[in-house]
């Protein structure tokens, strides 16, 4: 059980997620304080509670929908740095401070790929091969030479209904004329 619950947890920005969570119920939970507690009454509760729950719901998704990390944590943080002018201060700075450091989290967090393993059919050793340093030609697909000095042109061939005769023209590629 308890290893099934560290790859669920590793699967996901758990920590994030969690840091978001816990920002956005001090945000909720604020206004709903005794009047001595409060910083400010009356419109300023409808959007402590509205963000609160909105950091939340983020958090969440941070968990159940890990492929929205980057909106989840891009928004927790814009709403954690709103919360600090809409809402007391945003949760007395610890909802704010909660939520950029989940909203950052979860926005930097990438998923752990596993290892390969070795199939069957796998040579885990190198063998020799073909040495990359000998000359293959053209047709092998090698690159070119150096480039040489100087502007670089593009060869512009002639269209397939062109007289032999018609010489190729050249034009410079950084877009001057010579």
């Amino acid at each position: 059980m308890l290893l099934r619950w560290r790859e669920w947890r590793r699967a996901r920005p758990f920590w994030g997620g969690l840091l978001t969570v816990l920002a956005g119920a001090e945000i909720c939970v604020i206004p709903l304080a005794p009047l001595k507690v409060m910083l400010q009454q009356g419109i300023a509760g409808i959007p402590s509670v509205l963000m609160g729950l909105l950091m939340i719901v983020l958090g969440l998704s941070a968990w159940f929908a890990p492929h929205y990390r980057s909106l989840a944590g891009f928004v927790t943080v814009m709403i954690a740095v709103a919360a600090l002018v809409m809402s007391n201060l945003g949760g007395f700075l610890i909802g704010t401070l909660l939520g950029v450091v989940g909203g950052s989290a979860i926005f930097a967090w990438k998923p752990v790929r596993a290892p390969r393993t070795a199939g069957p059919d796998d040579d885990p050793a190198p063998g020799p091969g073909p040495d990359p340093s000998a000359d293959r030609g053209p047709e092998a697909g090698a690159p070119p030479g150096p480039i040489p000095d100087g502007p670089r042109t593009t060869l512009l061939t002639a269209p397939a209904n062109a007289p032999e005769s018609a010489p190729a023209r050249t034009t410079p590629t950084e877009g001057k004329r010579q």
